[in-house]
């Protein structure tokens, strides 16, 4: 019978392993752990403190080898009219359209909505996106946004304050007027939340329609001059920011 699964502190906890594989989430992972669905060396593992190594262990998952993947960390700028998401059936152009040349399995960290622009962060490190969403970790998210009409002062302290959004009063981390006009203002917004089209509900709350919406920022990521559609890989520094949140989860 092949070894079952190391048990010693020098190998790679399972979880870990898979998430670093692109699997999915450290939680996912562990999931997928807990439900029977993982081998180590043709032996169902359901402990999740269990080791590998990966010079001597085979890993699979519902039969099918789990190889190590080399991590990948990439920032986009999402045009408009474009999905976040691996596949769509309806051939609307999806993020993965605008990436040709990356051969290995990707996906965002977080989404922005359809009609919206911006900055998205892609990997296949389960374990780093998780860390980048996780509510608890407070990462800021900047927007600019364009809404119809005067933002009066009026509106914009009330948005301030907050506004209850599924039953919670929920404040942006920074909100100020950058021009206003009677056709049009430009405001930037930061939150740190990740409750679904928060910001359109927001400024809903307080009486105007979004007419455009960008992100510009997601913790010390910054989009800057990068064109839409067009990506560039996340800078040693960049990852590294994320590091002490993922610490913080050991």
């Amino acid at each position: 019978m092949s070894p079952g699964p190391a048990t010693d502190t020098k190998g790679e906890r399972l979880q870990k392993f898979l998430a670093h594989a692109g699997v999915g989430s450290r939680r996912k992972c562990e999931e997928l752990i807990a439900a029977g669905r993982v081998k180590v060396n043709g032996e169902s593992v359901t402990q999740l403190g269990a080791k590998v190594f990966l010079d001597k262990d085979l890993v699979t998952l519902d039969g099918v080898a789990v190889k190590p993947e080399k991590p990948l960390y990439l920032v986009f700028h999402k045009p408009k009219n474009c999905l976040c998401t691996n596949r769509d059936d309806r051939r609307t152009r999806t993020v993965l359209d605008f990436l040709p040349g990356i051969a290995q399995r990707i996906y965002t960290v977080g989404r922005l909505d359809y009609d919206a622009e911006g900055l998205l962060i892609l990997t296949n490190d389960g374990d780093f996106a998780q860390r980048v969403l996780h509510p608890r970790q407070g990462i800021g998210k900047r927007y600019q946004v364009a809404v119809a009409g005067s933002f009066t002062p009026q509106a914009e302290q009330t948005l301030r304050r907050g506004v209850k959004l599924d039953g919670k009063l929920i404040q942006p981390l920074s909100a100020r007027v950058l021009s206003r006009s009677s056709r049009t203002s430009r405001l930037e917004i930061e939150i740190s939340q990740g409750i679904n089209r928060q910001i359109k509900r927001m400024l809903q709350r307080v009486g105007y329609k979004v007419t455009s919406i960008k992100r510009t920022r997601i913790g010390c990521v910054r989009l800057g001059s990068l064109k839409p559609g067009k990506f560039r890989r996340m800078t040693p520094s960049e990852i590294m920011s994320f590091d002490r949140a993922g610490n913080d989860n050991q």
